[in-house]
């Protein structure tokens, strides 16, 4: 039985270790923290935290660190979720104020969340399960290439330059736009998707030629949206932390790019009681990530579709100011797409 006092010990193990580095031994726990007991009562909470397989000795005779089953206990139990800073609070504010669409806005907020962790941030784009098309424009760059730009209801933009078989004017086009927007406007992705394989109708006979080209195009752009993907920054911190993994940080570099590996990881992951989730060593073994810890919290698009945003790396990381940030950049997240 694992008593209050012996719970306090693992806290400041998983704090001193955290933020060191450096196994953590009875002495120093007596120096640094005010437990008002000698260093022999806490030798015998940390043996009773040992028996217990939440704190290990890396070496013979020196101090302790936690095990995996350690780090969970105190994401379940001991973590104090810090509240982040005013000047914290108002750089997501700030930074993510100024994106322009949902593509800037996530690729913004993958940034700021590695810049505010330190570790690999993530970002699932929302599901187009019951995203519509707002809109299609088709822009003239040249007399046979066509600039098609796809606009959801949930903010999402996708661009992508057509090539053309022959020359084509802009009263042609603007038919071309009309009959499109009039065919698959309003329809949920799957539909649309559906309406464009039925290319008669979308164009006057005459034009024909040039509606194949751009419905296929369009075709492929909603196929690609309707595809899960992430978003990525901070990879270049998995090196800096690299002496906390054992042997090559190479599989974890690998299996990270795996973006379907980590979308079925963060599908299997419940929120706790402060509406973040957390996967700590061993639960990601079979995802190829046994040596990492990932944490992530929900966001709500416009169209009400939820997707993850979160971060990712080595079990030895600071739990309450990561955790706070995800939670906070999340909400931000999910209020700024509100608005939107």
């Amino acid at each position: 039985m694992v008593s209050d006092r012996s719970l306090e010990v693992l806290r400041v193990i998983v704090q001193d270790y955290v933020a060191s580095r450096e196994p953590v031994g009875s002495k120093s726990i007596v120096d640094r923290h005010s437990f008002g007991v000698s260093a022999a009562t806490i030798r015998n909470d940390m043996a009773v935290l040992e028996e217990e397989e939440l704190i290990v000795a890396p070496h013979t005779s020196s101090g302790r660190i936690p095990t995996d089953k350690g780090y969970r206990v105190f994401v379940d139990h001991l973590a104090d979720l810090r509240p982040l800073s005013p000047a914290q609070r108002q750089a997501i504010e700030t930074f993510l104020g100024q994106s322009a669409d949902l593509d800037e806005v996530l690729a913004r907020s993958v940034r700021l969340l590695s810049q505010l962790t330190h570790q690999v941030a993530l970002v699932q784009y929302p599901s187009l399960s019951r995203a519509t098309v707002r809109h299609i424009e088709l822009v003239p760059l040249t007399g046979t290439r066509v600039l098609s730009v796809l606009i959801t209801d949930s903010g999402r933009v996708e661009q992508r330059v057509i090539d053309l078989p022959r020359t084509i004017d802009e009263r042609e086009l603007g038919e071309v736009r009309t009959r499109l927007n009039a065919a698959v406007g309003g329809l949920t992705m799957t539909a649309a998707a559906a309406a464009l394989t039925v290319r008669a109708g979308l164009g006057p006979r005459e034009l024909q030629d040039v509606v194949d080209p751009i419905t296929v195009a369009l075709g492929e752009q909603i196929g690609a949206n309707r595809q899960d993907k992430l978003v990525m920054a901070g990879a270049a911190n998995l090196v800096r932390t690299e002496e906390d993994f054992t042997g090559s940080i190479y599989p974890v570099l690998e299996a990270i790019e795996e973006q379907v590996v980590l979308l079925r990881l963060f599908g299997e992951m419940a929120s706790d009681q402060h509406g973040v989730s957390v996967s700590i060593g061993r639960e990601n073994a079979p995802f190829g990530l046994g040596e990492t810890s990932v944490l992530t919290s929900g966001y709500t698009s416009p169209g009400g579709d939820f997707a993850r945003l979160g971060v990712l790396g080595p079990t030895r990381m600071d739990y309450s100011n990561n955790m706070a940030a995800v939670r906070a950049v999340a909400r931000y997240l999910s209020r700024l797409l509100g608005e939107n």
